[in-house]
């Protein structure tokens, strides 16, 4: 993965303004160092080139396979379905069974936290999450998200995001299709089993504030590690009406003849 070069701190003298082609290229190269936050805007979603097809890696089934696991404990039955179709039936039963869009999301927040041991949780947010004001900690995530994540949400890449102080970081993640929203149909389960649960679990887990702003149109979602999430009232992915093809509303209105179908189940 090529990083974008990013723009020094400090003012170069006016006889080292002229750059040589060689010494350009070695700049543009550099290995990973603290210079990955710095006062340069981010930049804009739409120029990050082409989509890409993602190809499942060697440690995809077990990664699948693992949470999967995770969501039979929850439900307390597995799905006949094999693969990724399973993890989805799951998901929607994850959000069915539950007496409330709250109990949905904490069973969510469980699953995340035993997919971890709690040693590492409790020691990042104690030793990693402070340095640099948490700058350190949102890069981290941000590239492990991309590395661990891809075979449930698809091509995503590391990109840059602005943050509070003014500053724009290298810790946001952008999925191009997100392939969990996009066969799920659902924005009640992107919202109760995904996006709350995650930013729930990164910020009082790992001491790391997330946003994750997930688009209904595209099927896009953008990360932004190092972001606190605006409050309930002002958050309007929580206003998003059900989507058209939303399989849960149908499935409402077998179980509960009189329920509104057109209501998604997160309202």
């Amino acid at each position: 993965m090529k990083m974008k070069p990013l723009a020094l701190g400090t003012h170069a003298p006016q006889t080292m303004l002229t750059i040589s082609p060689h010494a350009k290229s070695l700049l543009q190269n550099r290995r990973f160092c603290p210079a990955f936050c710095s006062s340069v805007s981010s930049e804009p979603i739409g120029t990050q080139g082409s989509k890409l097809e993602y190809k499942a890696g060697i440690l995809d089934d077990f990664f699948l396979n693992s949470f999967r696991n995770k969501l039979v404990k929850e439900v307390g039955w597995d799905s006949e379905k094999p693969g990724y179709d399973g993890l989805i039936e799951l998901a929607e039963a994850l959000m069915m069974n539950s007496r409330s869009n709250s109990d949905t999301k904490y069973a969510a927040v469980r699953i995340l936290k035993s997919l971890f041991p709690p040693f590492l949780l409790e020691l990042y947010k104690i030793l990693i999450a402070p340095i640099d004001g948490g700058k350190v900690a949102a890069m981290m995530v941000a590239r492990v998200t991309v590395f661990t994540c891809q075979w449930l949400m698809g091509v995503c890449k590391v990109n840059s995001v602005d943050l509070p102080d003014g500053t724009s970081c290298n810790s946001g993640v952008f999925v191009e299709r997100c392939r969990y929203l996009e066969e799920s149909k659902c924005v009640g389960v992107c919202i109760n089993t995904c996006k709350l649960p995650t930013q729930s679990f990164f910020k009082d887990y790992m001491g790391v504030p997330l946003v994750m702003e997930p688009n209904f149109s595209d099927y896009s979602c953008q990360f932004k590690f190092g972001v606190n999430p605006p409050l309930t009232e002002n958050d309007d992915t929580l206003k998003q009406p059900c989507l058209d093809v939303c399989p849960i509303a149908n499935k409402r209105r077998d179980i509960q003849k009189n329920v509104d179908v057109m209501k998604c189940p997160k309202a």
